[in-house]
């Protein structure tokens, strides 16, 4: 007698748009003119806000930064697809994301000079401070979206993370919960191949990290995350599903980072220029200039204004943000609890703050 076979799955790899800007009409979503030059300016105005923070922590004036050249579509794509009531849990590598849902520039910036007040969401934006700590926010979107669920809130909770996250106990435990309680989640891993410097395959033995989904119940799809047509296309679909009562799903948007892990890291120590150089030919800009050319909607002229009105605006928030009040030092120790405690009062006063 032979063995019964419970279940089966396949991962779908989704692509709309190639590298060449060709379009499988079969898969192409609703997509009006305005959308596409909504998202053209979006990849242009993150590339140029992340060239200008790059300099600015050469030139010392922020800490720290996590470039995101390569991962634009990966992350315009997905946020154009959000809506106001939708709940974002972003790691450390999604400014696109802030900027393409007109989160303030120059409070982004103020967050790299070390200001915590620059993670403080304007009211109506529901995104929540970037998480350092690697893969620490996804179960808060799991129980962001089961709150949802229970409150009867026709809205989504998104996570964002990247694969070296996929390897932690909170990612696993996040998709579980959401699976079990069909909880109306979307797991988005930027799978940009390294982990810092581990390379994505000592992440899974797996041929992908969507296929994870299906141990958990859920659904898990693998998509060009370069093809910015495509990650809107599988991002949208997730998010009706989820706010239709369908459950979450994971998306796996394999993509590449063309720069360092941060600016504390030196990328040439433990991957080729080859790769390097051959990465750069797949960029998300290339391919979508093509597609838009292709629609009548792109040209050098166009491209430029949107360039230079980027410029102009990055400029005028970094005067912003270093112009911006400094903090009271005393705030470290005033919020750190709801109430002062007796230790924190003393600290006050010895440090001669008011309380």
């Amino acid at each position: 007698m032979p063995l019964e076979v419970i279940d089966t799955f396949e991962v779908k790899s989704l692509q709309v748009v190639d590298e060449e800007g060709r379009v499988d009409r079969s898969l192409m979503p609703e997509m009006p003119d305005a959308l596409l030059k909504r998202i053209f300016e979006s990849l242009v105005f993150s590339r140029v806000f992340d060239k200008m923070a790059i300099n600015l922590q050469r030139e010392g004036r922020i800490g720290t930064y996590a470039p995101i050249w390569g991962q634009e579509a990966a992350q315009v794509g997905s946020a154009v697809a959000l809506e106001r009531d939708d709940w974002i849990f972003p790691s450390f590598r999604e400014t696109g994301v802030y900027l393409t849902l007109d989160y303030p520039a120059w409070m982004i910036f103020r967050y790299w000079m070390g200001d915590e007040r620059g993670m403080a969401a304007p009211e109506g934006l529901n995104i929540f401070p970037m998480s350092v700590p690697v893969g620490s926010h996804i179960p808060h979107a799991a129980g962001a979206a089961m709150a949802m669920k229970l409150k009867g809130a026709r809205a989504a909770a998104v996570a964002y993370f990247g694969d070296g996250a996929s390897s932690r106990g909170d990612f696993h435990e996040s998709l579980n919960f959401a699976g079990v309680f069909k909880a109306p989640a979307v797991f988005i891993c930027q799978n940009n191949q390294w982990a810092i410097s581990v390379p994505s395959r000592r992440q899974t033995a797996a041929r992908t990290i969507a296929q994870r989904a299906f141990s958990y119940g859920i659904e898990g799809v693998h998509v060009d995350g370069n093809d910015v047509v495509a990650v809107y296309k599988a991002t949208r679909e997730a998010l009706e599903r989820a706010r239709s009562g369908g459950g979450a799903t994971l998306i796996e948007l394999f993509t590449y980072r063309l720069g360092n892990h941060t600016t504390a890291d030196d990328a040439r120590r433990y991957r080729s220029d080859e790769e390097v150089e051959e990465w750069k030919k797949k960029e998300p800009m290339i391919r979508f200039r093509k597609f838009l050319e292709s629609r009548g909607l792109w040209s050098e002229g166009y491209e430029e204004e949107a360039r230079e009105k980027a410029a102009a605006c990055i400029d005028a928030a970094v005067k912003e943000a270093e112009g911006y009040p400094e903090a009271d030092p005393a705030d470290m120790i005033r919020y750190t609890w709801d109430k002062l405690s007796r230790r924190q009062t003393r600290e006050l006063k010895d440090l001669g703050w008011e309380e």
